[in-house]
């Protein structure tokens, strides 16, 4: 790629033509003249922690991508005072058609019905229900505390010998480093087997007088009486008395912000509440975390967490942080303490400094005790896979191996039960390779994709993840719940959150051997956690990178972008070809004859093949204009079904960071009736179309992420520059196997982020957990 600097552009972009030159790699911008840093990646624990939702980089569960303009909440209540009638609620930056995490909005008929909406649960939420049941049994497991603390906390346990620990530390006394290990795991409950294919119980429905009964209360507050079912699905039976008791409990349910909780409050107690409330303390500390996690983070500094309270109004930050962990709203955290405190004093206040010892800080971490029962869950089953012996099997299978990548895989697997392999799309082939070789030795083995774009690709006897863990594919769960099996493959490793990888180490059997691949360049996980990163980093077990590159122009564009160089490539057949653009309309234009004209022409690769990829869902080239100006000329239609017709291409999110591609089929008094291939019918109740489902002709590039098309049309228009960083632009540019076009509105900004952006760091513990449990001399997990 050369120069992409302003030029005329041809009437028709053609790929047969000589494409426009992409900018020299030193050609960089002066940091100073672009835009603010990647809002895609993962910000600071100081700026997730901004107390105005409005002005932190992205609210967006699925990654965080950047809208062009700023616009109201999904599912949030209305400002106080002023109640909007059902519909008018926004459906702003946290789209759950990207995330999945926004509940039915206040929108369309069926409001006044919310239980019967509640009922009528999809085959996908279903699957999730199963998930979580799951979920629950990992955190139940990990649940059981001995010992209350003095002083009259609800804590007892670990989280007690934390909290004692942080008090010692802050008046000055000497800490047991012992009160900082974890807990010794036990042995983990069995899961009920289900059979492959049989469809898992839905969770229930909240009663239609207890959603009354909230409604009331919403009422007398002031808030969109639309939010009960929400309200009773996240709070549960007692969902009324517990608002009426805790007012900002409201804070729970996705989209609410804290002024809308504080007027809500204020409407239900009157005087009797204040800035300082402590329940008003514990549950703003609670949504600060939650808002971490939709960055990716599993827990914030406590210094981040004090300035934001501060931010908030709270008079008291550091009582009310103490407040929220007596009161068991949060869990605290100073992993790590034991190696450093080398001398008898501990550090000398609750940041961890290094006092006398001279040793680095250590901070207090404060997180949510979901992601931390999640990560100490997957600590410990990771650090039971590393300690896997050998089976020297595996050796004859390695040298029947013409590769020479996925022989050194395959003994790397025949000698430790956790293996990392990375490489790009076609060292995909050497994990395949593994299961094979597996097979051949008489063992059971799954290779397990992230999405079901991904598993397809990989032929017969793939699963999803999702589709695993369910029972709905794969070989299923033995009496004792675990998967029935000696060899798992999880492709796609980037894009496993932590709570995900819990669940799948904990179904692992002992010994039991489980292979992460995936490709480290591309934009992590649309959950908390970095777990693949996390492991590359901790180097406990074998790291396989693959010596086998993705071919072609295409492959040597992404190659050089991974490593920070936007280089010029040869592009004999129009592989790549860049397409400059004036403006986002030009942008838009430019687009639509793309996929419409221009790429099936040169390369017969048809429009329902080409994936259009930009920045994010807002602004003048999101998907939304994107999906609209694409549907006016591929599929038009009245959209009487809310907006969509039969034959739209959709994409439908039924979890965070899990995209369904599919086409719609009808709509009828159940929902909207999808096709998602292969014969898998969906039916998204009404209630949650606006916010699960969304026109897919134009996706963003996490919600592209883990899939590839023949053709990909990437869509930089001026306005996203702000929303560019190397592990987006690399993620992007190699979703097409045969082809990419790019729309390039964005000058040097483009090449600035590739050589300087990278991802920011994501707060979690996953690494310093594995380092002490598998620390000479540590006690077996």
């Amino acid at each position: 790629m050369a120069d992409t600097g302003r030029h005329p552009a041809a009437p028709d972009p053609d790929p047969a033509q000589d494409p426009a030159p992409a900018p020299a790699p030193d050609q960089v911008a002066d940091p100073d003249q672009v835009a603010d840093p990647d809002p895609n990646s993962d910000p600071a624990p100081d700026q997730v922690a901004d107390p105005d939702p409005g002005t932190a980089a992205s609210d967006d569960p699925a990654g965080g991508e950047a809208e062009g303009a700023a616009r109201p909440e999904a599912g949030e209540v209305g400002e106080v005072g002023e109640v909007g009638e059902a519909g008018t609620v926004g459906d702003g930056d946290t789209d759950a058609a990207d995330d999945g995490t926004v509940g039915a909005t206040a929108a369309g008929s069926g409001t006044d019905d919310e239980a019967d909406t509640a009922a009528a649960v999809s085959e996908a939420a279903a699957e999730l229900a199963a998930q979580r049941e799951l979920r629950e049994r990992i955190e139940q497991r990990k649940a059981e505390k001995e010992g209350p603390i003095d002083a009259g906390t609800k804590l007892s346990g670990q989280a007690a010998d934390l909290l004692a620990a942080v008090r010692a530390m802050e008046s000055g006394a000497p800490v047991d480093p012992a009160l900082l290990r974890p807990a010794a795991p036990e042995p983990a409950p069995a899961a009920p087997r289900r059979a492959a294919g049989q469809a898992p119980r839905p969770a229930p429905a909240p009663a239609p007088g207890d959603v009354a009964a909230v409604r009331d209360v919403l009422v007398a507050g002031g808030a969109p009486e639309a939010l009960a079912g929400q309200v009773s699905a996240v709070l549960g039976e007692q969902a009324a008395q517990a608002l009426r008791e805790d007012p900002w409990q409201l804070l729970a349910v996705p989209g609410v912000r804290p002024e809308q909780a504080d007027g809500f409050a204020r409407a239900l107690l009157g005087a009797a509440c204040g800035p300082g409330d402590e329940r008003r303390a514990a549950a703003l500390v609670g949504w600060l975390l939650e808002r971490a996690a939709l960055q990716g983070h599993t827990a914030l500094e406590a210094s981040s967490v004090r300035t934001a309270l501060a931010g908030q109004a709270v008079p008291d930050p550091d009582g009310a942080v103490q407040h929220a962990v007596a009161e068991g709203a949060v869990l605290v955290f100073q992993d790590g303490l034991e190696d450093s405190a080398e001398g008898d004093e501990g550090p000398s206040d609750e940041e961890g400094e290094a006092g006398e010892t001279g040793a680095a800080p250590v901070p207090v971490l404060l997180g949510l005790d979901r992601y931390a029962l999640a990560e100490e869950s997957l600590a410990d089953g990771l650090a039971r896979l590393v300690k896997t012996g050998p089976d020297a099997s595996w050796e004859a299978a390695a040298a029947n191996t013409a590769s020479p990548s996925a022989a050194e895989l395959i003994r790397a697997a025949g000698g430790h039960g956790l293996v990392l392999h990375t490489g790009g799309e076609a060292a995909r082939a050497e994990p395949v390779a593994l299961a094979e070789a597996a097979r051949g030795l008489g063992m059971r083995a799954v290779v397990a994709a992230h999405s079901e774009n991904g598993r397809d690709r990989l032929g017969a006897g793939a699963v999803t993840v999702a589709g695993l863990l369910s029972g709905a594919e794969g070989p299923g769960r033995d009496a004792d719940g675990t998967f029935a099996l000696d060899l798992l493959v999880v492709l796609d490793a980037p894009q496993l959150d932590v709570e995900t990888a819990a669940m799948i180490v904990e179904s692992l059997p002992d010994g039991g051997r489980l292979v992460l691949s995936g490709d480290p360049g591309v934009l992590w996980s649309a959950g908390a956690g970095r777990v693949f990163a996390d492991l590359l980093a901790a180097r406990v077990c074998p790291q396989i990178a693959s010596r086998t590159p993705d071919p072609g122009p295409v492959g040597e564009l992404v190659s050089g972008i991974g490593i920070g160089e936007l280089n010029q490539v040869g592009a004999p057949g129009k592989e790549v070809v860049i397409v400059p653009v004036r403006d986002a309309g030009e942008a838009v234009h430019r687009t639509v004859q793309l996929v419409a004209e221009s790429v099936p022409r040169a390369f017969g690769v048809t429009a329902a093949e080409t994936q259009v990829i930009t920045v994010g869902h807002g602004g003048s080239a999101g998907t939304r204009a994107l999906n609209t100006a694409l549907k006016e000329k591929l599929n038009p239609g009245p959209g009487r079904f809310g907006g969509f017709d039969p034959g739209d291409r959709i994409a439908y999110v039924p979890a965070p960071g899990r995209t369904l591609q599919g086409s719609v089929v009808s709509a009828d008094q159940d929902g909207l009736r999808l096709d998602c291939g292969e014969g898998a019918a969906v039916v998204v109740p009404r209630d949650r179309v606006e916010s699960a489902v969304r026109h897919g002709w134009a996706l963003t590039a996490h919600q592209a992420a883990g899939m590839r098309w023949p053709a990909a049309v990437v869509v930089l228009p001026g306005d996203a520059a702000q929303g560019l960083s190397r592990p987006w632009v690399y993620t992007a540019f190699s979703r097409g196997e045969r082809h990419l076009s790019v729309v390039h509105g964005v000058d040097q900004a483009l090449a600035h982020a590739v050589a300087a952006i990278a991802s920011q760091e994501r707060t979690t513990r996953l690494r310093p957990l594995l380092e002490s449990l598998l620390a000479p001399g540590s006690q077996p997990g």
